[in-house]
């Protein structure tokens, strides 16, 4: 189109240094943190994702005619599948049996972060079809590099739909949340629970408390260095014990502080006047995102005061209309957080395979929806507050 004001041009960036914040977030906007310039600039800025930790940036950036940007997607070529929470592992191992290579791949996604939100980032005011010139130029770019696939993770449903629409396979899983029904304390929410329900949570939170171990919510400024150095070692507890070597490191904690620290709540468990434990959470809206927990002594359901509890009253004082408490974990139902359904795209390059992981796909939906049945079934609410 010769109209500068028309022109649609896609970049692929190497970094988020080369696209100013404010031009990032007035597409990606204020309500999900993860999508942030500042989120993504500091995984970046610590070196935890860069080509060498197998996340080489190439996000997109599509620009007016006069290099004003119109939308974004933050995008990665990726050499393995760490860090993404949508498996697909048995996908890559299938193909490399084949005789194919799998790797690199794109993706578009927050690194490490299981968490739903816009992925194909818009500027709000304007009315061109700018995500689907977004998924164009994924698509573009998959087939210059030669890529075996592409793929979106934990989108919003709206974006699932487009993708459905331009050929991705679309995939489900699923996820548990909080949600604030009105309560005006933890007892207001135990009080819609059964009543062996309520009076196991309480026992829970009992038992830490008679351990002696207290706590409390730290939220920007009064989260310290020292609090910091802390709450990395036992984050790396858990990643060791779980996963093996930690994704993030130090760096990462202080450059998101310095940035965001608004945004930021630690949740510090503290015995004798020791820190313990802890759980860091992000405010964004109205919700409050849990993303990373571990702990140097092991108390007995530490972990479901710090990081599910605990939350719950933190999003009941501020107002507070839900909280995500990551990926996986069905023990999350019996302590009020209920199934809710998340999303993913896939583009697969070579046919025949592609029919094999739409048929998997299919199978593995309804799997998902059958369980979220069942969990449903077993929720902890009275039926007369289901």
């Amino acid at each position: 189109m010769p109209d500068g004001q028309d022109t649609i041009i896609i970049r692929v960036l190497d970094s988020l240094a080369q696209v100013p914040a404010g031009e990032w977030d007035a597409c990606a906007g204020a309500d999900n943190p993860f999508i942030r310039h500042a989120f993504l600039k500091a995984l970046e800025d610590s070196g935890a994702v860069r080509a060498e930790t197998g996340w080489h940036p190439q996000h997109l950036v599509a620009e007016d005619g006069s290099g004003g940007v119109l939308a974004c997607a933050p995008l990665y070529l990726k050499s393995h599948s760490y860090g993404e929470y949508v498996f697909d592992w048995g996908w890559a191992e299938a193909w490399d049996r084949s005789g194919g290579q799998y790797y690199p791949k794109l993706q578009c996604a927050v690194p490490f972060t299981p968490v739903t939100g816009p992925r194909l980032l818009v500027r709000p005011d304007d009315p061109r079809p700018l995500r689907e010139a977004l998924l164009d130029g994924m698509l573009q770019l998959a087939g210059r590099l030669g890529v075996s696939s592409l793929h979106v993770t934990f989108p919003t449903e709206d974006e699932w739909h487009l993708m459905g629409q331009a050929g991705f396979l679309q995939r489900i899983g699923q996820q548990y949340h909080w949600e604030n029904r009105g309560y005006e304390s933890f007892d207001d929410f135990l009080g819609d629970l059964s009543s062996r329900k309520r009076k196991g949570i309480r026992k829970e939170r009992r038992a830490v408390s008679d351990a002696g171990v207290t706590l409390r919510a730290l939220r920007g400024a009064e989260i310290e260095e020292r609090h910091w150095d802390a709450f990395y070692d036992f984050y790396c507890d858990t990643t060791d014990r779980k996963w093996g070597p930690a994704y993030l490191n130090r760096a990462f904690f202080s450059h998101l502080h310095a940035l965001m620290g608004d945004d930021m709540v630690l949740i510090l468990a503290e015995h004798d006047g020791e820190p313990v434990g802890g759980a860091l959470n992000l405010v964004g809206g109205k919700t409050l995102y849990g993303r990373y927990w571990g702990c140097s002594e092991r108390f007995k359901f530490l972990h479901f005061e710090t990081c599910y509890y605990q939350a719950i009253d933190y999003a009941i004082a501020h107002g507070l209309e839900r909280v995500e408490a990551g990926a996986q974990g069905q023990h999350k139902v019996q302590r009020g957080y209920l199934p809710r359904i998340t999303y993913s795209g896939h583009w697969i390059s070579d046919p025949g395979f592609r029919n094999a992981v739409a048929r998997f796909i299919e199978e593995e939906r309804r799997m998902v929806e059958l369980e979220g049945q069942d969990l449903i079934e077993a929720s902890p609410f009275r039926k007369d507050c289901s």
